[in-house]
């Protein structure tokens, strides 16, 4: 088998890379209650008596500037996040660069401005980090590592029965985006990268039966979705109607015959919480402006498996996607 840019597209096909040759070439996979083998957006080491969050990603995003971000706020954002929807309250980041040779300076600065401006909003100090410069790259890779203390652990299988789903805003704006810088397409909008470190927006709602998170990056809401249902082992119906999304992100979907709900976000979160939180939970979401979009789309339930789409006519199933219909976004 020859490894292309699908099998990082964070679709099935990502999965069964990571699941047959990654996780079966490692013996040790677990510290702390959340391990590897998990595939959750972090996993846990316990330390004197407190449960630690880390993650790692990297970032090979085309191109590197975008309408609403860049590489550098998409390397910061990631990370936190996927600090943060498992509970944990990030504490420090690293940050390494394999850098092209002959990169220029200046966009190397703008990228590093870009990198502070998104550290001290979310409140998350780069304390380490590593260079290279390489011949081997066509263009600049950046990879993030963090680290939390985790407040309440949030697993991607703890969703139960009658819990809310909520997402905290609109969805599928950060792939388009990228996907309009990328081709040139003048279209006469104004779609742009929803990219955002959310913990100050998640730190609030963990007061509340919150039972799990999930951060629908590569492979949308409809990946997202897949993923917890059935690591929960729980149906989930969803709401067509009930899910934000701009009129411009629908034109534009409509006219490229794309799917919003399998493409990539950067700045959301899915939410799953106990039913009677759900309407504190979503006050709170609201009040904040990365989530002043949010809403309730659909319940956790027993009556059926994996995920399915009320459209109001008739109900279809949401298969998860086989990878990300635009590449090369985070």
């Amino acid at each position: 088998m020859k490894i292309t840019k699908l099998h990082g597209a964070g679709g099935s096909v990502m999965q069964e890379l990571i699941k047959d040759i990654i996780l079966n070439n490692l013996t040790l996979k677990r510290a702390g209650t959340l391990g590897l083998d998990d595939l959750d957006d972090s996993s846990t080491i316990n330390i004197l008596n407190n449960e630690i969050a880390i993650t790692t990603d990297s970032y090979t995003v085309k191109p590197i500037f975008f309408r609403g971000g860049d590489i550098g706020r998409l390397s910061i954002s990631g990370t936190v996040n996927d600090l943060s929807v498992v509970g944990a309250k990030p504490l420090a980041l690293t940050l390494s660069f394999i850098i092209p040779e002959g990169f220029d300076s200046s966009v190397l600065e703008k990228i590093m401005k870009s990198i502070n401006d998104t550290s001290l909003e979310a409140d998350v100090p780069i304390i380490t980090g590593d260079t290279k410069v390489s011949d081997g790259v066509d263009d600049i890779i950046i990879n993030t590592s963090g680290v939390g203390i985790v407040k309440k652990l949030c697993k991607d299988s703890n969703i139960k029965e009658g819990d809310a789903i909520i997402i905290s805003g609109n969805i599928a704006e950060h792939g388009l985006a990228i996907l309009l810088e990328r081709e040139g397409f003048e279209f006469d909008i104004n779609i742009k990268s929803d990219v955002a470190p959310l913990n100050k927006m998640i730190e609030p709602i963990l007061d509340y039966n919150v039972h799990a998170m999930k951060d629908p990056t590569r492979g949308g809401l409809a990946n997202a979705l897949n993923e917890l249902s059935e690591k929960s082992g729980i149906g989930i119906t969803i709401y067509e109607d009930k899910i934000p999304i701009s009129e411009e992100v629908k034109g534009i979907c409509d006219i490229l015959g794309l799917d919003p709900l399998i493409i990539a976000n950067e700045g959301k979160v899915i939410i799953a919480v106990d039913k009677k939180d759900a309407n504190d939970v979503l006050e709170i979401l609201r009040e904040h402006k990365y989530g002043k979009n949010a809403e309730i789309i659909g319940y956790a339930t027993k009556e059926h498996k994996g995920v399915l789409l009320d459209t109001g006519i008739g109900k279809r199933i949401i298969d998860p996607p086989i990878g990300d219909p635009i590449p090369r976004v985070c």
